[in-house]
């Protein structure tokens, strides 16, 4: 199994990449510099910022100076890393962001003995900043020693037009007098004497934190991930505090993120602005723009082959020997160098034979691997492909289930990538013959093999089909029923011992490509026996573990209708919700179940889960106050 977390292993000689980007930052000379590394979902953005820091951390070294990720003591760089989507939800991510750079200055000044009043005076202003952004209760507020709620509205309204660029003097004389009104109530959060208002606060804080990176004699490399994950009002709020900290002097910002996510989460909050307008926002915001690139099949089988070593019985000095030797063929691969199996024994000669049997099935799946559309290359899809494979093959081994794994490598990729129908059909022909073999294959394979052309009808006429087929090994005259048992929570297995009526695979098959359609088929699941309403359950329920957020994804809504026809169904669903992952379960979820009759125990474990977030328990609780739910 291989973790789905970003990495600061180099598997695709994005090394050069990251070199390039330390480079321009140690070459800017404490002049500002904003770098965006872009890429699609799952293509290595976050592993691209691992390796960024890591080549500047060496970098550091190699000048006679100790490693700043591990003393802080005396680098050049002081790395703040920082991520909007962990704080979506529970925090001003404008205000978060301010917040962390200028808490790790603090740390930092005390560490290096320098900076220590500057780095004081920068987190006053800070405070200060998140004063006129608090929009709780007036108790609240007096509770932190804030003022009454009437006065920080003032300063709120004020606040929100200086980020957006809107001040005039009219707005500058209604902050100076609230201010006035603040100060009695706050005690002071700048003790200096000086005249207040939000433009001359908020260069102040600029000044701050350039006075404070000087008298340290550092570089501030902020480093920002997952971007492209966050709601829109997320996404902007952290564009607006990279806005406010962008092109001081010592600052360097990397911004990871998908650029037509940010263009998007753009359009949307500008409503009506112009495509034009809304490129122009963000390429202010970077300098550089770097873009992940696309793997093609010499990477690909790269990728999949040093996978398979880090996960072998090698020696951890032999691992790294073949990875290093992997990338710098990587790099040579315009030259016509390949990365294949015979290049890795000649960096070593003796790997097992085990390992040597899945170096080889990564050289035949590469091609498929990079253009199936449904994996397209992307590494994260590949690890999570591969970690499908090894669950399916400890289940066969656990269960007894004789399974070849090139063959079920070849009938997961289908499944992953091939047309449903398609596979649908594959399924049927497997469990209604009585060897389980799909023998409409044969033909197909052979002609494939032979470089003859096909002439296939829907839904097998696409162009995955015949590089599929051509794949070893040959499928027709194999029995796969081992491999779609250990395959069964994808797509219903029917067998002759477990066979449903003609209207209950029917409605199953619906259940499972249209979950969001469920609510239109509820009369006749009602009319089913209740055996067969358990078998369908039994379906969706290992779809839905596939899930990783339970907000309202589609196969809830299959799973509650058939929870509506049969009260034994909505004991299993609200016994499978309450098993859930604590971090898997999101606030849009208690609006969704609350009106469902055993929502009621769900919620009660949920609140009583300490793991379970706070915005879920607000939610049930303001579900509770609002007469929806029950209170116990």
């Amino acid at each position: 199994m291989w973790t789905d977390n970003e990495t600061a292993q180099d598997f695709l000689n994005f090394g050069s990449v990251a070199r390039t980007v330390a480079e321009v930052i140690e070459q800017a000379h404490s002049r500002p510099i904003s770098i965006g590394v872009s890429g699609a979902w799952g293509v290595g953005k976050s592993s691209m910022i691992k390796l960024i820091r890591g080549e500047l951390d060496a970098r550091a070294k190699g000048a006679g100076e100790p490693d700043s990720h591990e003393s802080g003591a005396e680098s050049k760089f002081i790395f703040v890393e920082f991520n909007a989507w962990l704080y979506q939800g529970y925090d001003d991510a404008r205000a978060a962001l301010i917040d962390v750079v200028a808490s790790a200055l603090a740390t930092e000044a005390a560490k290096r003995k320098t900076g220590i009043e500057k780095t004081k005076e920068l987190l006053q202003r800070v405070n200060w900043f998140r004063a006129i952004k608090l929009t709780a209760g007036s108790a609240a507020s007096l509770a932190l020693g804030l003022p009454p709620m009437g006065v920080l509205g003032e300063l709120w309204g004020v606040g929100k037009a200086v980020l957006s660029g809107e001040v005039d003097q009219e707005a500058i004389a209604s902050a100076d007098a609230a201010v006035d009104k603040i100060s009695d109530s706050v005690g002071g959060l700048i003790k200096a004497k000086r005249a207040f208002s939000p433009p001359k606060e908020i260069e102040a804080l600029r000044a701050s934190f350039e006075g404070a990176l000087d008298e340290m004699g550092v570089t501030l490399v902020v480093l920002i991930d997952d971007l492209d994950r966050c709601l829109p009002e997320t996404t902007i709020s952290t564009l607006e505090a990279i806005r406010l900290l962008l092109f001081l002097k010592h600052t360097a910002f990397v911004i990871a993120a998908d650029d037509q996510m940010i263009k998007h989460a753009v359009k949307r909050h500008f409503q009506g602005v112009e495509d034009e307008l809304v490129t122009n926002y963000f390429d202010k915001l970077i300098q550089f723009p770097i873009r992940v690139p696309p793997l093609g099949t010499q990477e690909v089988r790269a990728y999949m082959m040093l996978l398979f070593i880090e996960n072998s019985g090698l020696q951890t000095d032999t691992k790294e020997a073949l990875r290093v030797g992997v990338c710098s063929q990587l790099g040579k691969t315009w030259q016509g160098k390949r990365v294949d199996l015979k290049f890795l024994r000649s960096l070593h000669d003796k790997l097992p034979d085990e390992l040597v049997a899945r170096l080889d099935a990564a050289d035949r799946l590469a091609p498929l691997m990079t253009t199936a559309t449904g994996i397209a290359g992307n590494p994260r899809l590949i690890k999570r492909f591969l970690n499908a494979l090894s669950i399916r093959m400890a289940m066969s081994r656990a269960q007894g289930v004789g399974v070849d794994e090139s063959e079920l490598a070849k009938v997961l990729l289908f499944e992953r990538c091939g047309n449903p129908k398609a596979y649908a059909e594959l399924i049927k022909s497997v469990t209604e013959g009585d060897d389980g073999m799909p023998n409409f294959l044969v033909p197909w394979e052979q002609r494939a093999v032979a470089g003859e052309a096909l002439d296939l009808k829907a839904p097998w006429d696409d162009a995955f089909i015949a590089e599929w087929l051509r794949l070893p090994p040959q499928l027709g005259a194999s029995d796969l029923r081992g491999a779609l048992y250990v395959s069964r929570e994808h797509a219903p297995l029917i067998t002759p011992e477990d066979r449903l009526s003609a209207e209950a695979a029917d409605l199953l098959e619906g259940l499972l490509e249209h979950p969001d359609m469920a609510a239109s088929i509820k009369d006749r699941l009602v009319a089913l026996a209740r055996p067969e309403i358990s078998v369908i359950m039994d379906r969706l329920l290992g779809r839905a573990r596939r899930e990783q957020e339970w907000g309202t994804p589609a196969i809830l809504d299959a799973c509650m209708v058939v929870a509506a026809s049969d009260p034994l169904q909505s004991q299993r669903l609200a016994g499978f919700l309450k098993e859930r992952p604590a971090l898997q379960i999101k606030p849009s979820i208690v609006p969704k179940i609350a009106d469902e009759p055993w929502s009621q125990s769900v919620f009660a474990a949920w609140a009583e889960d300490d793991e379970i977030s706070k915005p879920v328990k607000n939610a049930i609780k303001a579900r509770r106050g609002n007469g929806n739910v029950s209170v116990k």
